[in-house]
């Protein structure tokens, strides 16, 4: 099945978020923090992009489910983030909360979508 991932709201909030990310990222000090949580942001939109152009809906499902996978990293790497800032006395990228939980949501829509595409387990009657 061929999906236009362009025109998928879950795509399109992906990349805000990834840019979001590496905007507020762009000066920090954290090179190798940094690196992981833009790497993790910007996972999130090119495996829908990438699922999106493969041939067949399980194929989809599988990409979908490696950008779910990203949410829940960069997330986590944000708490991180927050928690090391916060030791440190010193201040966590800006919007980190608000980033945070754009990953939560994105998250649930791609279980949505996921759920969506995925096929129904057949029927069994009772004879």
């Amino acid at each position: 099945m061929d999906h236009n991932f362009e025109n998928l709201d879950v795509w399109k909030r992906g990349c805000r978020l990834a840019v979001n990310v590496c905007v507020a990222s762009h000066k920090s000090q954290e090179f190798a923090l940094k690196d992981q949580i833009q790497r993790s942001a910007i996972s999130i939109p090119s495996n829908i992009a990438e699922g999106a152009e493969r041939a067949s809906d399980a194929d989809f499902v599988r990409f979908l489910s490696y950008s779910k996978g990203s949410c829940g990293e960069l997330s986590t790497q944000l708490m991180i983030h927050r928690e090391v800032c916060r030791e440190l006395k010193t201040k966590p990228f800006a919007n980190t909360d608000a980033m945070i939980e754009e990953t939560r949501e994105i998250s649930r829509m791609l279980s949505g979508f996921i759920g969506h595409l995925k096929p129904s387990p057949p029927l069994h009657l009772e004879s």
